[in-house]
């Protein structure tokens, strides 16, 4: 056999079973992307819970507890809010992000809501004891997509609540913090209930992908290998001989 053909089938082998590898991984993805979206969706419109307390904190993660609808009683601590820049369906603007301290004495910040850039509203804050309900958002480290945070310029992009805290001078903040419902602050800014819940699951497209490129491969291997041995039969008779062929040239007329 051509030992070029012989390698080619080798290198195909080896190709279509990382191909076939990757589409069953996407498929493994896939199972755990709809779980995963059917868990949140239950935790969004479940009753409001209980948030966790201090010592709960160390265990909290964003698989177990992202978007868990949860309540909490306290006291906005003034004159410490950030600004976060974000992007809504309402717009460019910010987030307010407002420490609360509850009523046994942790600290929480609280994502009151969206404020177009003009900033109007936002320092505006309930008085006294409050209650908040909202959904629990795991910290946002660093800052956004090629945008770092800066704290010495008071600049964020994402709302990294330790970074936050150690800024504003506060100690022993939850390690997350509470997107409030959109009926916390009422009319006006800042305008809360605008959490975006979306997982992009596109592992179906990716597996049909890998398993299509398997087959693909497979195909041109298969064909390449059917076109070598039509072109030896071709060139030998049954025998294992070079096929001779006559001289039909007396034959004609």
């Amino acid at each position: 056999m051509n030992r070029r053909l012989i390698a080619w089938s080798v290198l195909s082998l080896a190709g279509i079973a990382v191909f076939l590898a990757l589409g069953i991984w996407q498929v493994e993805r896939r199972a755990w992307k709809l779980d995963l979206i059917a868990t949140v969706d239950r935790r969004i419109h479940a009753a409001p819970v209980a948030m966790p307390g201090p010592q709960e904190w160390p265990s909290i993660n964003a698989r177990d507890d992202a978007y868990r609808h949860v309540r909490l009683r306290g006291r906005f601590i003034a004159h410490k809010d950030t600004l976060v820049k974000a992007v809504t369906a309402l717009g460019g603007g910010y987030w307010v992000l407002t420490p609360l301290e509850t009523v046994g004495g942790a600290i929480v910040f609280i994502n009151r809501g969206f404020v177009s850039a003009d900033r109007r509203g936002y320092m505006r804050l309930p008085p006294g004891e409050v209650d908040v309900a909202g959904l629990l958002r795991v910290t946002e480290p660093g800052g956004a997509f090629l945008r770092s945070n800066d704290p010495g310029a008071d600049r964020w992009f994402s709302r990294d609540v330790q970074a936050i805290a150690k800024a504003r001078n506060l100690t022993g903040a939850a390690p997350f913090f509470i997107d409030a419902d959109a009926s916390f602050e009422g009319p006006g800014e800042p305008v809360g209930g605008l959490t975006v819940v979306s997982f992009p699951n596109n592992h179906l497209v990716y597996a049909l992908t890998w398993f299509g490129l398997a087959a693909m491969l497979g195909g041109w291997t298969c064909y390449l290998a059917k076109e070598e041995w039509r072109s030896r039969k071709n060139r030998l008779d049954g025998s294992g001989r070079p096929v001779v062929l006559a001289d039909l040239s007396g034959r004609l007329p």
